[in-house]
């Protein structure tokens, strides 16, 4: 684990905290780069190359840039509500991370109820998009905060659900436990249907395309961060981003197995965080190619996804799970059954897709000129 910084409680816990609150900018600055190079080559583009060696230094130029830009505020705006709204946001996000393992032995705080403590304490950034879009006295930004508020609350069902099918498989909410319980076969294996709409729930989390439109340049133009620029806008940049990394590596962490699978827990610290790193980074990756290649959903759309659809089959991967589980059924068949489960759920949203002519339509970023 890591070592305590300091003797005194308090302060070693603001000092791992702090860890994570520097780190996180940096890292945010690197993703902004690799982002813009994702989507510039999936578009046929090169991307940033202007500043620094392909383009590495563009993140940095732009952070400075935005640490000296005028920070505005409207005259009608709610003071407070407005000034506050980026820190709800991302505060959460950096108390999420603290409670995340990298490694058997690398880790900010190590919590028995670490998977409960974060699905709790990364819901509380809805409440800030609700704040930045009442504070604004915008209506643009109201709209979007409504539908963001619509959003995430929604998707929270089904994704906490997902999560809740892994703790019943190890009657544990303890994440390096979860971990250690892959050593053999990654929970994957087990719950297909589970990791599918823990993907696209996710994804909706994370209001990237096809979900979104509480941030549709077309609609509401920016959504509850209209009125935000300089330093506070780039705080809800670093939440997006923070929150994609949490989603990334509590997907590894839960599903790929973490640090161990598939070569077990002999491996040396630096290679367990190695597997990590390139577990987390393929997840970020998807979620930034899902980006240019997905059209934005209606609102009707993606609530009737939410409901109609991923609820129903959380709600079902649940039910195969505590039956495996109560009947004390062989492995293979829970395997079996959320793999089928998992083929209904693409077959449904296949159908759904091809009925409402979403896969006739071209990507948001195509049809709004992708700014990156």
């Amino acid at each position: 684990m890591l070592l305590a910084i300091s003797s005194n409680p308090w302060l070693d816990a603001l000092a791992r905290i702090a860890v994570v609150a520097v780190a996180l900018p940096v890292g945010v600055i690197l993703l902004t780069w690799v982002e813009r190079k994702v989507i510039g080559r999936l578009q046929q583009r090169l991307g940033p190359m202007q500043v620094g060696p392909w383009g590495l230094l563009q993140g940095v130029a732009d952070t400075i840039k935005l640490l000296t830009k005028e920070d505005l505020r409207p005259a009608s705006a709610d003071r407070w509500t407005f000034e506050l709204a980026p820190f709800v946001i991302v505060v959460p996000v950096i108390m999420a991370m603290v409670a995340l393992p990298f490694t058997a032995d690398i880790f900010i705080r190590n919590m028995a109820l670490g998977l409960f403590y974060i699905v709790a304490v990364s819901g509380l950034g809805i409440v800030g998009f609700v704040m930045a879009g009442w504070g604004s006295d915008n209506k643009y930004a109201l709209l979007g905060a409504v539908r963001a508020a619509a959003q995430l609350i929604s998707y929270e069902v089904p994704l906490i659900l997902s999560v809740v099918g892994i703790a019943t498989l190890g009657q544990t909410l303890n994440l390096a436990l979860i971990v250690e319980f892959q050593d053999d076969t990654p929970w994957i294996a087990y719950q297909p249907l589970g990791f599918i709409v823990f993907v696209i729930a996710g994804l909706a989390e994370l209001y990237r395309q096809p979900f979104d439109i509480p941030v549709a340049e077309s609609e509401v133009v920016g959504g509850a961060t209209v009125e935000y620029s300089g330093i506070r806008w780039s705080m809800f940049q670093l939440g997006e981003f923070a929150s994609l990394v949490l989603i990334s590596i509590l997907g590894s962490l839960i599903f790929l197995g973490g640090w161990i699978w598939p070569f077990n827990s002999d491996l040396p610290g630096i290679a367990q965080f190695g597997l990590m790193f390139v577990k987390t980074f393929a997840f970020v990756i998807f979620f930034m190619w899902m980006r240019a290649s997905l059209p934005r959903l209606r609102i009707d759309q993606l609530m009737a996804l939410c409901w109609q659809i991923l609820l129903p089959f959380t709600l079902l991967q649940i039910i195969i799970n505590g039956l495996v589980l109560v009947y004390d059924w062989p492995d293979w068949t829970l395997t079996l059954l959320s793999g089928a489960g998992a083929a209904a759920l693409i077959i449904v949203v296949y159908q759904a897709a091809r009925r409402t002519g979403v896969l006739h339509q071209a990507p948001a970023g195509q049809r709004v000129g992708n700014v990156l």
